[in-house]
């Protein structure tokens, strides 16, 4: 998201600094990197020190920094929690110690879990149920950002984004579409787990719009505020996406494997953010396949097993 968010904030006329430890590289900066208004921090979000120097003179904090996702969070229990968590947290202070006005953090749609009802949509009001590591440490962050917009002048905003997908300057192929598609036409097979269950979905550059409107909205509009980031008529479960990526590769087979539990089932409705801030998605699902089929096949990307497609 990131890779994607700096040239539209730059395109928008801020001065963007990124602080990065590049653990998956740092080739999605090179079509900023001779912009005048593009500074780059190479450091851990972990480090204080490094984080207060970068803070100086900044106005607004956009937080992405994370272990990114369930599988990567179980697989580094310690680490996710230094850096969703206890790392968060410092980031929140030093931004409070350094004048920082507003504070958008990247939450998740995870954080609602399993849905009661499977009829229904929850929505920023719901329950939040996380089932997994990554969530859980999502939704303590997001307490904390809502309490501190009481104590301080900082405008905190929540935004919980729907699983994201679409071809990024940071390309990942472990996301459901992006993967999907790329299985179905490489190896001509996809075996699904869990095909019944729903999910949100937003491509990545409208997740980017949502981040730039927020930083531009009134602070009465988005302070203390929670969004989802989708759009309601984008929930899919994971047939209604292979039936979708058929249309791209009617020969590919697909197995599915049937979970009758699932951690994570929900239905999103993004009402809030279109009604309140009349934000409004650009492009679908099918924009999604369509555009990632296009880049699989153009023989742009030579290998797909590269690590830095993963998290």
């Amino acid at each position: 998201m990131g890779s994607t968010l700096v040239p539209l904030l730059l395109q928008q006329g801020h001065c963007v600094r990124v602080l990065d430890v590049l653990l998956h590289g740092g080739r999605c900066l090179l079509g900023v990197w001779n912009n005048r208004n593009f500074d780059f921090v190479h450091a851990d979000i972990r480090d204080r020190r490094s984080v207060k120097a970068a803070l100086d003179g900044i106005d607004a904090v956009v937080h992405l920094a994370a272990i990114v996702g369930d599988p990567a969070c179980a697989r580094q229990p310690d680490e996710a929690r230094e850096v969703n968590l206890n790392a968060s947290m410092n980031l929140l202070d030093e931004s409070v110690r350094s004048g920082v006005s507003r504070f958008v953090f990247a939450s998740t749609c995870s954080n609602y879990g399993k849905m009661a009802d499977s009829n229904a949509y929850v929505d920023e009001e719901s329950i939040l149920a996380p089932v997994s590591l990554y969530a859980e440490t999502k939704v303590q962050v997001e307490e904390a950002l809502l309490a501190f917009n009481g104590e301080s002048g900082i405008s905190c905003t929540p935004l919980r984004f729907a699983t994201v997908y679409g071809v990024s300057w940071r390309m990942r192929f472990d996301l459901t579409v992006n993967e999907f598609t790329m299985d179905m036409i490489t190896k001509k097979h996809l075996v699904v787990f869990g095909e019944q269950f729903w999910r949100p979905y937003v491509h990545v550059v409208d997740a980017a719009r949502a981040i730039g409107l927020v930083l531009q909205a009134p602070l009465e509009k988005v302070k203390g505020r929670v969004f989802n980031v989708g759009c309601t008529e984008q929930n899919y479960r994971k047939l209604d996406l292979v039936r979708l990526i058929r249309c791209h590769v009617p020969d590919a087979t697909v197995q599915y494997v049937r979970k009758q539990e699932d951690p994570r089932d929900y239905r999103v409705c993004f009402s809030r953010i279109s009604d309140e801030l009349t934000y409004q998605t650009t492009r679908t699902v099918e924009d999604g396949i369509g555009e990632v089929a296009k880049l699989v096949r153009s023989g742009v990307i030579p290998s797909f097993d590269d690590p830095s497609f993963r998290n």
